[in-house]
């Protein structure tokens, strides 16, 4: 790459930080190259009329930054992004039990995106306490992602609330909407964190029966009824564990059910990014009358940033206990992880990770679809970080203790499980394994081990 020409024509920054930002750009664009070799320093400073010091300080900084390595003797060269620090192999129990994206994408652009906040003029306030309900260019990060990832039209800075992630954001839902003793709907298999949190403070969650299409509303009705509850907490779209995602005829029915028994809706729309083109619309737009949704960035971008939103209802009762159980659990959101995902949602970033994890999470699910057939239910989309095979407790049981004993890690089969009535099955989760070679590898041993079983004897739930 001797003939590059790095732009720094543009910004009032000095001059060296504006070569890095071209270095920057040009590895992010594709103009250079992981590998390429940079000019040496001393032919870069004639060619842009700089001194070697202002050229070496770049160097020096964009080596800090991760975008090139120098080695003396030979040069500096363009780093290679896709592995920017060293990350584990997949050793030990392969882990298909917990359900997270694929993580190369983020680990590519996590150096750049913590270059980019050190530059930002609202960086001094992370030190700071926020205000309870975040800082205002946290939350218009937030209103920007609902609207463009989850579709939802009526995300505004004004009426988004920051959280600590989902798990976070579904405590404060429930402490919100209820008290230690109520009753609270879910389907009668749900996330397994839902039933942490119901042990842990004290709610009683009943189950819902489902059916091929998801909760089913005569059921819900009944349930209603039956116990009195007025919260409906559900998982629309990639349901966690079956995948199912509502069609709009199934929600409208849901809604109708949740107005005739006032029932408030709880929407966790964790996997929403994952939808089809055309997806129904959210609960929140739908009955934003009663629906508090609760959304993150972990399964589309990072879950180490531990971030999280909350869009309520026109309700300022509800927004008021929101804000006072952030006060109680944590005194104010915390802004860093906040500001890097501000960041990221201004300059493109966090849709560059979230693209690569959505073509990612599709090549992972239709290897799934290809190695396991029919024991696997079609997801509700054509991208899911985990998938379902429907069968019998007592098979699920066996299989989760071969695989086990095959060092590979799976969710146990109750641990969804509210209901007697809930389907039951085996989840898998695609995204936890560094390679697509692992998980190959692994789904082939899942596979191997139905065909020695005689196969999955349930077929119901698709």
């Amino acid at each position: 790459m001797k003939d590059w020409q790095p732009d720094i024509s543009k910004g009032s920054a000095p001059v060296y930080e504006r070569l890095v930002t071209a270095l920057e750009g040009d590895v992010r664009d594709g103009r250079l190259a992981p590998g390429d070799r940079l000019p040496p320093q001393r032919d870069l400073a004639h060619r842009l009329s700089l001194s070697v010091g202002t050229v070496s300080r770049a160097y020096v900084e964009a080596e800090r930054r991760g975008f090139i390595s120098s080695h003396v003797g030979r040069g500096s060269f363009v780093a290679d992004r896709a592995r920017p620090h060293a990350v584990p192999h997949d050793t030990g129990p392969l882990d298909m039990a917990h359900n997270v994206p694929p993580l190369d994408p983020a680990e590519r652009w996590i150096g750049e995106g913590l270059s980019r906040v050190r530059q930002r003029a609202d960086l001094g306030t992370a030190v700071n306490y926020a205000p309870p309900e975040g800082l205002a260019s946290i939350r218009e990060a937030g209103a920007s992602w609902l609207k463009r990832r989850h579709g939802v039209t009526r995300a505004t800075a004004d009426r988004v609330i920051q959280c600590n992630g989902g798990q976070h954001g579904l405590a404060l839902a429930f402490a919100a909407l209820a008290r230690p003793g109520d009753t609270i709907l879910c389907e009668a298999a749900t996330y397994p964190g839902i039933r942490t949190l119901a042990d842990h403070a004290g709610y009683r969650l009943r189950g819902v029966a489902m059916d091929a299409r998801g909760i089913d509303p005569e059921a819900l009705a009944r349930c209603a009824r039956g116990t009195g509850a007025r919260v409906l907490v559900i998982i629309p779209t990639l349901q966690n564990p079956t995948t199912i995602t509502l069609d709009a005829a199934r929600r409208a029915e849901i809604i109708e059910v949740a107005r005739a028994h006032d029932l408030m809706i709880v929407e966790d729309d964790a996997y929403r990014v994952f939808a089809d083109a055309g997806a129904a619309d959210c609960f929140s737009d739908l009955a934003p009358e009663r629906t508090l949704m609760v959304a993150g960035i972990s399964k589309a971008v990072a879950p180490g940033l531990r971030l999280g939103f909350l869009l309520p209802p026109d309700n300022e009762d509800i927004r008021d206990r929101l804000l006072l159980g952030i006060r109680a659990f944590g005194y104010s959101p915390p802004s860093l992880g906040g500001l890097v995902f501000s960041q990221w949602e201004q300059d493109g970033t966090a849709d560059r990770i979230a693209d690569d994890v959505i073509v990612e999470s599709e090549a992972r699910t239709q290897l799934a679809s290809s190695i396991l057939g029919e024991a696997m239910a079609v997801p509700g989309a054509g991208r899911s970080l985990h998938v379902w095979m429907p069968m019998p407790m007592l098979e699920a049981e066996r299989l989760s203790a071969r695989a086990l004993r095959a060092s590979i890690a799976l969710t146990p089969p109750d641990g969804p499980i509210v209901d007697a009535v809930a389907p039951s099955g085996v989840r898998l989760c695609l995204g936890g394994l560094r390679s697509r070679d692992a998980l190959e590898r692994a789904l082939n041993d899942i596979a191997g081990m139905l065909r020695t079983a005689g196969g999955s004897a349930a077929r119901g739930l698709v």
